[in-house]
């Protein structure tokens, strides 16, 4: 069985700042990259702490997610990186704020350090309408 896979790129979220794609169809399904709290438009990161960088690593993904066709709504599984776990409350107030009604499966995890020094970074994986 043979699969096509189909980069997806938007100007609405950061362009990928090494050799990969913000996401990736692959079938019914979408991979969407890791997001860190890039505006898209100066490829800066955004000022402010944890909720202002959830709310745009949130917004990227939000924005990859509908390039690709799908929606947060179809959004299956988050994995959320967090570079000191005492931010979990906050993010989660941003995070719950996107994912309302509808509670994909997730992970967090506390890590060493995030590219550019941010706070948060989030990935995902995505269905797409048949």
């Amino acid at each position: 069985m043979s699969s096509t896979l189909t980069p997806v790129s938007t100007s609405a979220a950061p362009s990928a700042i090494g050799p990969y794609s913000q996401a990736i169809k692959a079938g019914n399904l979408v991979f969407v990259s890791g997001s860190i709290p890039l505006d898209p438009s100066t490829m800066e990161v955004v000022p402010g702490g944890i909720e202002e960088q959830t709310t745009q690593v949130l917004k990227n993904i939000k924005a990859v997610v509908e390039a690709s066709g799908s929606t947060l709504n179809q959004v299956a599984k988050t994995t959320v990186f967090l570079k000191n776990m005492n931010d979990f409350v906050a993010m989660n107030g941003v995070y719950s704020q996107f994912f309302d009604t509808h509670k994909p499966a997730r992970v967090a995890v506390e890590v060493a350090r995030l590219p550019k020094d941010v706070l948060v970074e989030i990935d995902c994986i995505a269905t797409l309408d048949s």
